[in-house]
């Protein structure tokens, strides 16, 4: 038994799938600060009586002055470019993970809390704090490291548990939200539909009384009860199964796939957008993407050559 669960939570894997992890999730991050800098700044600026503090910052009575927070984010794209490109990632690795924690952990202080945050955070302290920079980095070229995909020399368990962990941080909210389903009062009821079917009418209610933006297609939707009942039962499945992802790589991708298809559900029918989801990049570790990626790779160098030649 022990033996069965040492093998299972250290299985190996080649240090060029979570490199590519890195690099989806160091890209995806950079995508999602960048635009969003403008607004942070400005509520960072806000009164301090709008200041109420989650996370690291739950001890503080105060929010930092602008010019702090200014340093921190400046610090987190800086760390974010490192992670990156895997340079001094030893170092750069944890800052940046860390920084981020703080960053997001300060904007939710101001406002409501994004949860949708949360995996992101925790995949990038994970994989910072991990060798995630042993291919396709910075750090990789100025060793000379040169991957061997072919003959599986890079697979090791040093990366597949780091992967493993990443899958298993990833699974579990939809497990959790599963559990919380069933467990509140409808019970075994939500799974008819019609309370999802109800959920979304007031959601898509409240958007246009508030003046925000809603889906049209629950209009034509809403008297449609039994499509609602298969909403429901996919949801299920996802959010259930999600635990049966971790023990073999093709339930892991079609598990992956059918969660990134309930989020884009989720986005036509509520028009609520999960980002890090959608994108796929949190799903990244789900995939062996270094053979895409050594395909393309291999590619290219042979296009050099013909062009040297």
């Amino acid at each position: 038994m022990k033996k069965r669960l040492l093998n299972f939570w250290f299985d190996t894997a080649p240090a060029e799938r979570l490199a590519a992890f890195r690099i989806g999730l160091g890209l995806f991050s950079l995508g999602y600060i960048l635009p969003r800098i403008g607004m942070y700044r400005q509520i960072a600026r806000q009164g301090a009586d709008l200041f109420e503090p989650v996370g690291v910052f739950g001890g503080f009575s105060t929010p930092m002055n602008a010019g702090m927070f200014d340093a921190l984010l400046f610090l987190t794209l800086a760390a974010n470019i490192a992670f990156l490109l895997g340079w001094h990632f030893r170092q750069t690795g944890p800052a940046f993970g860390v920084f981020l924690l703080a960053l997001l952990c300060y904007r939710n202080s101001w406002s409501m809390i994004f949860h949708n945050d949360n995996v992101l955070v925790w995949h990038a302290l994970v994989v910072g704090f991990t060798p995630a920079a042993d291919a396709y980095s910075l750090d990789a070229h100025r060793r000379g490291r040169v991957g061997s995909l072919l003959l599986g020399s890079s697979a090791r368990w040093q990366y597949g548990w780091t992967l493993k962990l990443l899958m298993a941080i990833a699974t579990t909210p939809y497990l959790l939200s599963g559990i919380a389903k069933l467990a509140g009062p409808a019970g075994l009821d939500w799974m008819t539909g019609e309370i999802m079917r109800d959920q979304v009418a007031t959601d898509t209610l409240r958007k246009i009384v508030l003046g925000t933006s809603s889906s049209d297609m629950i209009f034509g939707l809403y008297n449609l009860p039994w499509l609602f009942s298969g909403f429901a039962l996919m949801t299920m499945i996802v959010e259930l199964g999600a635990p049966f992802a971790l023990i073999k790589p093709k339930i892991a991708m079609t598990w992956a796939v059918m969660a990134i298809l309930m989020h884009i559900g989720i986005l036509l029918v509520m028009n609520i957008t999960f980002r890090y989801q959608l994108t796929g990049a949190m799903f990244a570790c789900f995939f062996p993407l270094e053979y895409p990626i050594g395909f393309l790779s291999n590619l290219f160098k042979r296009r050099g050559k013909q062009l040297v030649s």
